[in-house]
């Protein structure tokens, strides 16, 4: 199902059926600030399966995750205050934050490392959707098993509609990545470079 969504002022009601999906146990794909991401309850592991059957990813490979805010992610990792302070400045923004993971992320994200990516986007469709479902929600970007980031929602629900729930179309978008910095140590790390300048830090 396609579910458009105005990506500046995005209509609650539609917010509130995305968010009912993704409460019912569904999977959704949804515009961020870099890419369309793909995503279901961060605790619903079927779900979680389900996503890497479809990405083709092994579960060595972690999935990152959206928060609504700071104070949401402090729940979900470990936050020294030199990384509270840095992702105040940044965030929202086109990062995605490696951090140690506190005891409630579910163990199917932590195959090796005890460390997260977390992000908060600069997308109102996408922190909309997190505020209204009331907790964090996963996020991989969409791609076609050759490795193509698809940015147009009618594309992916032509080629996704098959095996996910909903995707919410927030307009074209560009086929960018987050930046992805490390605060784990003492300082920022850049793991990898994407749309969020490595200038910043």
């Amino acid at each position: 199902m396609l579910l458009k969504i105005h990506d500046k002022n995005p209509q609650m009601r539609l917010i509130k059926r995305a968010a009912q999906v993704l409460g019912e146990g569904g999977i959704v794909v949804y515009p961020t600030d870099t890419a369309y991401g793909m995503g279901c309850d961060l605790f619903n592991k079927r779900g979680i399966e389900k996503i890497y059957e479809i990405k083709r990813r092994i579960q060595t490979q972690p999935f990152s995750f959206i928060c609504a805010d700071l104070s949401d992610i402090s729940n979900y990792a470990v936050v020294t205050n030199y990384a509270y302070k840095i992702m105040k400045r940044l965030l929202p923004g086109p990062y995605t934050f490696i951090l140690g993971a506190s005891r409630l992320v579910p163990k199917i994200l932590l195959p090796k490392r005890k460390e997260v990516g977390i992000r908060i986007p600069d997308n109102e469709v996408c922190l909309s959707l997190v505020r209204e479902f009331g907790g964090p929600i996963i996020s991989t970007t969409v791609k076609v098993p050759e490795g193509e980031i698809l940015t147009d929602p009618e594309i992916i629900e032509e080629k996704f509609g098959h095996s996910v729930d909903l995707v919410i179309d927030g307009g074209i978008l560009s086929p960018e990545l987050s930046t992805v910095v490390s605060l784990v140590g003492d300082i920022p790390e850049i793991i990898r470079e994407g749309k969020g300048s490595p200038d910043v830090f």
